[in-house]
C-alpha cells in the first residue's frame, strides 16, 4: 500500500503500453472511424443528427448556426473538439463528398476546389428531407438507447434507418490497424436489389448485379471496367478506376479537352495544379492553356495547340494525372461492435435484417398501446352502458379512492379502468361522444389484430420492409451519374445491355450519339419536329441510321476506309445533346470524315450477302462482307477512286436476289440488276454504276427486292418495300410504287424520279417503303419529325411532290431515315395515341 492507502501494481511497461494501447485502438475502431453496418454511421456522425433532430431541426424548420448544433453535440454526446465535429457535420452536407446529403446548410460549406468551410459561427445548417428517413419511428422502442458519457441523458446506440445509408452514401475512415473505404450506389439500383433479396433470400452476386450495377459516384466521372467491381462486391475488397468525364470541341483551327466530371475524392485546384505541373515539365505536350471556367457545375478547358490530336493528349493525360485514379474499397464494417469485411451479400444481409428488427420493435411497440388503449376503451364501454348507476355510486363516495374500489368491485374493472372513468368530463358522455369511443375501440381492434399478425408473421414483416424501401425510392431515387464502360479485357457488357433499337446520329463534324427510337413521337406531314441535335459553329447533322443495339457497325469514310464499332459504345445522350465526338470512339485521321455507317449482327464464313459502293460520281462496286470481319484500329481499306475529285457516298449491306436502285441530285434515277456488277477486292476501283449529266451528283442509293411473278401462285405481285420515296431541300418529297422503275441496265443516264424545280430544290434523300413504316426527316438545323409514310401521297415519277416538313429561313432538309416495321407495336400505338390527342 502507498502513502495514501492505495494499491499499487508492479508492471513491465511494454506489457502496460501494450493492453494500453490495445484499448485505445479498440476505442477508436469501435467508436470513431469504423461505421455500423446497420445504419452506416459512425458515433459522431450518429450523435449529429439525432441531436439535430432532438432540436426539431428538421428540412420545415428554420436553419439554426452550426456553432450551436456543434455545442449540443460536444456537450450532450461527443465529448471531443469542436473542430472535429463541425468537420464531420460540414462532410454531412457536401454534395460533392455525400451522394445522398443529409444535411443542408446556408453559407460557406467548402468546395470542391478544396477550399475550407466558413467559422461555425457564421454558417447555419438544418437536416435534408431525407434524414427524416435515418430517424423515423426513433421514438417508438425500435432501437435501444444507452446512457451518454456523462449519464446525463441517453442516445441511440443505433438508428432505426429506413435510408440503407450504408449502401447509398458509403463511407471512408481510418482506424488503429484497420481502415474503411465503401463507395456511395444509386439509390434506386440499391432498393431494387434489397427488395429482389427479400423476395429471393437464395440470390447470388449475379443476382444482385443486374440491379446494383456499380458504385455511383457523387461527383460523376467514368468507371473503368467491371473487375474491380466484381471484386469489391464478392469480397468487399477491389481497385475500381476512375476517369474524369470529357469532351472534345472543334474550333475553327484548334481542338480543346473539355473536363465536365472530375474522379471521386479529386480536389479541383488539386488537378490543375497536376495538369500545369506536366505541361511545365513537358511530360505532355501540344497544350497552349488550362482554363478553370467553372461556375456551380466544372467546366475545365484544356486548349490545345494547332494540329495536335485530341484523343492522343487525353489519353496521356488519363496516365499522368488526377483525370484518372483508382478508387481502393475496403468494405469493413462493425457487425455486433467487431469489425468484418463484408461482401454486397453481407451488407444486404445485414440490413434487411436490421429493418426487419425495427419493424417488429414499432409493432410490438404498437400493439402494446394498442392493447392498453383498447382496456381503457373498455372501460369506457361499460361506463357509458351503466352510466346512471356509476353516477349514483360516485356521488355516494365520500373520496375519489372510495369511489375507484366501489367500480372496480362492481363492474370487475381494473384500477387503471376505475381511475379512468372517474377521470371522465360531462362532455363525454354526449352521443357523439359515445360514438367517438366505439368507432375508436373498433378501429383499434382491427389494428391491434393486423399487428398481431405481422408479429406472428415474417412474410409480413418483409413486405412492411420491401413496401417503405420502394416508397423511398419513388420519393428519392434519381439517375445514375456514373457511367461505366467496358475495359480491354473485360467481359463485354453485351450481357448488361438490352438490345434495343435506336436512332444514332452523325454529325458534319463528327459527333455521334445514340438515343432510343422511343425518344421521337410520331407527327402529322408537314409538322415543324422537335429537336434531335444540337449544333454550334455551323454544325449540321450528316446522316442517321436506325440499328440494335447488339449490331456491329460498319464507319465507312469518305476516303474509302473501314472501321469497326458496337453500337453500344456509342455513348447514349439526350434528343438535345451533341454527342461524343468519334475521334474518341475510331482512330481517325484528321482529314477523314464518315460517309454512312452499316450495321451488322455477326459475320459468318457462309454469309453471301455483300457490301455495295458507290461514290458521288457514280461509281459502284460490290465486296464480300466477310472481308471487313477484322478491321484494324487504324482501319483498312475499303475502295479506291479513279479520280482525286471523287469521294465515297453511300454502302448498301445487300442480298445477292437484289436490284441496286439509284437515285441522283437531278432528280434522275436508274434501277439495275445487282449481278451486273461482279464481287471485287477491298482496294478496286469499281465500274459505272449511272452516267451523270453536267451537275448532276449521286444522292443514294438502295437495294430492292426483285419484280415477283404474278402468276406464282399465293405470292403477291409487290415486294413488300414498294415505294420509292424521296424528299428534295425545300421540304418537298413523295413516293412513287417501284413498278413504275423498269428494269435498265447499269451506266445509263436513268429516268425521272421527281422534279428539281425552284419550289422543290435538289434530291437530297431516298428510301424504299411500306405503307406501314415511319419516316424520321432531319434539317440542317438539327430538328426531327417523325411521320407515318402513309401521310405521303403516292404520286407519279414525273410529279413535284408535296411538303413534307415546314422549314425555316435558311433551313434544309439533311437526312431521311425509314422506321423498320418490326418495330415495337405498343411504341407504335402509343405514339399514335399521343398524335391524335394533340391533333
Amino acid at each position: 500500500m502507498d502513502d495514501r492507502g492505495g494499491h499499487v501494481i508492479t508492471r513491465q511497461i511494454e506489457d502496460e503500453l501494450r493492453d494500453a494501447y490495445l484499448t485505445y485502438a479498440v476505442n477508436v475502431n469501435t467508436n470513431r472511424a469504423i461505421p455500423d453496418v446497420r445504419d452506416g454511421l459512425k458515433p459522431s456522425s450518429r450523435r449529429i443528427l439525432y441531436a439535430m433532430h432532438d432540436e426539431g431541426l428538421t428540412s420545415d424548420r428554420p436553419f439554426d448556426k452550426c456553432a450551436g448544433v456543434v455545442g449540443e453535440v460536444m456537450k450532450n454526446y461527443h465529448p471531443h473538439g469542436n473542430e472535429p465535429i463541425y468537420e464531420t457535420l460540414v462532410g454531412l452536407a457536401q454534395e460533392f463528398t455525400m451522394r445522398y446529403p443529409l444535411l443542408d446548410y446556408q453559407g460557406n460549406f467548402g468546395s470542391i476546389d478544396g477550399d475550407p468551410p466558413g467559422a461555425m459561427r457564421y454558417t447555419e445548417v438544418r437536416m435534408q428531407k431525407l434524414a427524416a428517413e435515418m430517424l423515423v419511428d426513433i421514438g417508438r422502442d425500435t432501437v435501444d438507447f444507452r446512457p451518454n458519457y456523462k449519464e446525463s441523458t441517453t442516445e441511440p446506440g443505433v438508428l432505426p434507418a429506413r435510408l440503407p445509408n450504408l449502401l447509398v452514401n458509403g463511407t471512408t475512415g481510418i482506424g488503429v490497424g484497420y481502415m474503411t473505404r465503401i463507395p456511395p450506389q444509386n439509390l434506386g439500383e440499391v432498393v431494387d436489389a434489397l427488395t429482389h433479396y427479400i423476395d429471393h433470400p437464395d440470390a447470388t452476386l449475379d443476382d444482385l448485379r443486374e440491379h446494383i450495377h456499380g458504385p455511383d459516384f457523387p461527383t460523376g466521372g467514368i468507371i473503368l471496367g467491371q473487375q474491380g467491381i466484381r471484386d469489391a462486391y464478392s469480397t468487399g475488397q477491389g481497385g475500381i478506376t476512375l476517369r474524369a468525364k470529357t469532351m472534345i470541341e472543334r474550333g475553327k483551327d484548334r481542338e480543346s479537352i473539355i473536363v465536365t466530371e472530375i474522379p471521386y475524392h479529386t480536389k479541383k485546384n488539386k488537378l490543375l495544379e497536376s495538369i500545369a505541373h506536366v505541361v511545365n515539365e513537358k511530360i505532355v505536350e501540344g497544350i497552349s492553356d488550362v482554363r478553370d471556367e467553372s461556375d456551380r457545375s466544372i467546366r475545365v478547358v484544356i486548349e490545345l495547340k494547332r494540329g495536335e490530336i485530341a484523343q492522343v493528349i487525353l489519353n496521356q493525360l488519363f496516365k499522368h494525372t488526377p483525370l484518372q485514379t483508382t478508387f481502393s474499397v475496403l468494405m469493413l464494417c462493425l457487425v455486433d461492435g467487431r469489425p468484418k469485411q463484408l461482401n454486397l451479400q453481407e451488407m444486404l444481409y445485414h440490413y434487411i435484417e436490421h429493418r426487419r428488427e425495427v419493424v417488429r420493435r414499432r409493432t410490438a411497440y404498437e400493439l402494446r398501446r394498442g392493447e392498453a388503449r383498447l382496456h381503457i376503451l373498455e372501460g369506457y364501454r361499460t361506463a357509458l352502458t351503466y352510466i346512471d348507476e356509476i353516477i349514483e355510486i360516485v356521488q355516494a363516495s365520500t373520496a375519489p379512492a372510495e369511489a375507484r374500489i366501489a367500480l372496480v368491485e362492481r363492474f370487475d374493472l381494473t384500477e387503471v379502468q376505475a381511475s379512468e372513468i372517474l377521470a371522465l368530463t360531462l362532455g363525454r358522455l354526449t352521443g357523439l361522444e359515445r360514438q367517438k369511443i366505439n368507432d375508436e375501440y373498433t378501429d383499434l381492434l382491427v389494428k391491434v389484430e393486423e399487428y398481431r399478425a405481422i408479429l406472428e408473421s415474417d412474410l409480413l414483416v418483409r413486405n412492411i420492409v420491401k413496401e417503405e424501401l420502394l416508397t423511398l425510392k419513388e420519393e428519392f431515387g434519381d439517375e445514375r451519374r456514373t457511367q461505366i464502360i467496358d475495359d480491354p479485357g473485360e467481359f463485354s457488357m453485351e450481357d448488361l445491355i438490352v438490345d434495343e433499337k435506336v436512332v444514332i446520329t452523325l454529325s458534319d463534324t463528327g459527333y455521334i450519339k445514340r438515343l432510343p427510337v422511343s425518344t421521337y413521337k410520331s407527327q402529322r406531314r408537314g409538322g415543324v419536329g422537335v429537336r434531335g441535335m444540337a449544333t454550334k459553329e455551323d454544325d449540321y447533322v450528316e446522316s442517321l441510321l436506325v440499328a440494335s443495339n447488339h449490331q456491329y457497325l460498319l464507319c465507312f469514310t469518305s476516303s474509302g476506309r473501314c472501321y469497326w464499332l458496337r453500337v453500344f459504345e456509342i455513348p447514349e445522350a439526350s434528343r438535345q445533346s451533341r454527342g461524343r465526338a468519334l475521334i474518341n470512339l475510331l482512330n481517325l485521321s484528321r482529314d477523314e470524315s464518315i460517309a454512312r455507317v452499316v450495321p451488322l449482327r455477326e459475320f459468318a464464313e457462309d454469309d453471301d450477302r455483300t457490301l455495295f459502293f458507290a461514290t458521288k460520281k457514280g461509281i459502284v462496286k460490290r465486296c464480300s462482307v466477310r472481308d471487313f470481319s477484322r478491321p484494324l484500329s487504324s482501319g483498312i481499306i475499303a475502295m479506291g477512286f479513279r479520280t482525286e475529285s471523287d469521294y465515297l457516298m453511300d454502302v448498301l449491306l445487300t442480298e445477292p436476289r437484289q436490284d441496286i436502285a439509284m437515285v441522283t441530285s437531278n432528280g434522275m434515277s436508274i434501277r439495275f440488276a445487282q449481278s451486273e456488277v461482279r464481287v471485287m477486292g477491298r482496294t478496286a476501283q469499281g465500274v459505272r454504276g449511272v452516267r451523270l449529266r453536267d451537275g448532276d451528283e449521286l444522292v443514294r442509293i438502295a437495294a430492292v427486292e426483285p419484280e415477283i411473278d404474278p402468276d406464282a401462285a399465293d405470292e403477291a405481285a409487290e415486294p413488300a418495300d414498294s415505294f420509292l420515296l424521296v424528299v428534295t431541300c425545300n421540304g418537298y418529297g413523295k413516293r412513287t410504287p417501284m413498278s413504275e422503275y423498269r428494269l435498265q441496265s447499269r451506266d445509263g443516264v436513268g429516268i425521272i424520279t421527281i422534279k428539281t424545280n425552284d419550289r422543290n430544290g435538289e434530291v437530297v434523300g431516298a428510301r424504299l417503303v411500306s405503307e406501314s413504316d415511319d419516316l424520321l426527316v432531319i434539317s440542317s438545323n438539327g430538328y426531327m419529325t417523325r411521320m407515318a409514310v402513309s401521310d405521303i401521297r403516292a404520286i407519279g415519277r414525273n410529279t413535284q411532290g408535296v411538303r413534307i416538313m415546314s422549314l425555316q429561313e435558311n433551313e434544309r432538309i439533311q437526312g431521311i431515315a425509314r422506321l423498320p416495321k418490326d418495330e415495337d407495336d405498343e411504341v407504335n400505338r402509343q405514339e399514335k395515341a399521343i398524335e391524335a390527342e394533340e391533333s
